[in-house]
């Protein structure tokens, strides 16, 4: 009974409830209205067949007499498929005719019978001497009654069945429906308490439970498959908030730790005399370099959040990364550095301008600090390729790469390969390209270039976010 109210109280199951209650009404009105039509259409041809029989009779009567309409009367009543024809006098009795016996006061009244009656034919078959009828009855003036019908047993019988059939197909579609319908809400009940126990799971701290999806492709795996992607989103903000609270605690406890240094050095120095002012400039540089730390953490927290200013148009790709490499060709030519440009013609986008033209800048810079060996010219190569409906941006070095097994961790925030912090930067550059790829519902991809190492930006034309974004993202970048 639990069951059952539970069942009452899902809009799918009272729905189906109601849409069966419908079904069942109009069908019953269609089978009645179609049946009642159908006798009507047949009772109005009896009643056309009877008065024609009638004006014939008349007619005779009128030229043969009475002793003429009984002739005429015997005569027509033997013959096969005869209609019902009955003479009696005055005070009853039958003269003439097929019929043997009527239900009582029939006769009483002249003209057309309101509903079919009963009555008995001459036959040898006693089982089947029992019939309906409807009839017109005319009195003479001598008072003799003549009755003229049409046999209506088999459009009694034509309704009976139709009832039958109708009340046997309600009852077998009734016992269907109501079967489909416990079993469909028993099975939604199931996938229900799944989604509950796993939400309850979720609540109590395991953002790595997922809602079940059976690949049944419903309503039940839509919703689970939104929420999935909705946890993944959640989950993977909670990791970046955690791992930016504990780098934050870690990298910028060293920058700090020098910004107070040397703030007692030139306190120490204007007490001696000395000029305070390199110590000073060496603060500013230093809280120059913080505040871009911050201010790209705030970028990639909005990025990730969804809640970036910059609009996406459409624009063409090709145009964008020919002009970031262009402005970067003068830094490349003071470090040694060439860039090639590779694209196969315009690709037209939706994009943030403003997004992809700091990607394309964090992945030169990278590639400009990191890519240097010693006897050879750095070589950046930046390639534009149209796939379908999709496109792939990299840009590749040739530098020593990363190994493999850390291709994962260099996406996570303020972690550095370059373990003395020897070189400019704050770890922060590729998890900030990695936003953006998620935002334009891409992904970001490391790959081994042979030598160097090879970012490439697989994005959707239409630059929708999708379903590449989170936990799933991060996969298809670690295995680059």
């Amino acid at each position: 009974m639990k069951r059952l109210r539970a069942l009452l109280r899902m809009t799918s199951v009272r729905l189906s409830a109601v849409y069966l209650a419908l079904f069942a009404i109009f069908s019953v009105v269609l089978v009645v209205y179609v049946t009642a039509t159908a006798a009507s259409i047949l009772e109005t041809q009896s009643r056309e067949t009877i008065a024609e029989e009638i004006g014939e009779l008349g007619r005779i009567y009128r030229n043969a007499g009475i002793v003429g309409l009984v002739r005429s009367i015997e005569r027509r009543s033997r013959q096969p498929g005869a209609s019902l024809y009955l003479v009696t006098d005055p005070t009853g009795r039958i003269l003439a005719g097929n019929v043997e016996s009527l239900e009582p006061g029939i006769l009483d009244d002249p003209g057309f019978t309101k509903e079919a009656f009963g009555y008995e034919r001459f036959s040898d078959d006693v089982a089947d001497r029992y019939h309906l009828a409807l009839a017109e009855i005319v009195s003479l003036p001598n008072g003799m009654r003549v009755l003229v019908g049409r046999d209506q047993t088999e459009q009694e019988r034509f309704r009976l069945i139709v009832r039958r059939a109708l009340i046997l197909a309600l009852a077998l579609m009734s016992a269907g429906a109501l079967f489909a319908w416990l079993l469909v809400g028993r099975r939604a009940l199931q996938r229900l308490d799944q989604m509950s126990a796993s939400s309850a799971r979720i609540l109590a701290g395991d953002l790595s439970e997922r809602l079940p999806v059976t690949g049944a492709e419903d309503e039940f795996d839509r919703l689970s498959a939104n929420l999935n992607t909705l946890l993944a989103r959640i989950s993977l903000l909670q990791e970046g908030q955690r791992q930016v609270s504990d780098n934050i605690a870690h990298d910028l406890k060293t920058p700090l730790t020098r910004l107070r240094n040397r703030a007692e050095a030139a306190l120490a120095d204007a007490s001696r005399g000395e000029d305070p002012r390199p110590a000073l400039e060496s603060n500013i540089a230093e809280a120059d370099q913080m505040i871009r730390t911050f201010d790209a953490l705030l970028m990639i927290s909005r990025v990730d959040a969804g809640f970036h200013p910059a609009e996406k148009t459409q624009i063409d790709v090709a145009a964008v990364v020919a002009e970031v490499c262009e402005l970067y060709e003068p830094v490349a030519e003071d470090a040694g550095a060439r860039i090639l440009v590779e694209t196969t013609g315009p690709v037209v986008a939706t994009i943030s301008r403003e997004l992809i033209g700091q990607a394309i800048s964090n992945l030169i810079d990278n590639a400009l600090k990191y890519a240097e060996v010693e006897g050879r010219e750095t070589l950046i190569t930046a390639r534009l390729e149209l796939l379908g409906d999709r496109y792939r941006l990299s840009i590749a070095d040739n530098g020593p790469g990363i190994p493999e097994a850390k291709h994962a961790r260099v996406l996570e925030r303020f972690y550095r390969l370059d373990e003395s912090r020897s070189k400019p930067g704050s770890g922060l550059g590729l998890s900030l390209v990695e936003a953006v790829a998620r935002l334009h519902g891409g992904r970001l991809i490391l790959e081994d270039a042979s030598p160097g190492l090879r970012v490439v930006l697989d994005l959707p034309l239409d630059g929708r976010s999708g379903e590449a974004s989170g936990g799933d993202a991060r996969r298809a970048e670690g295995s680059g």
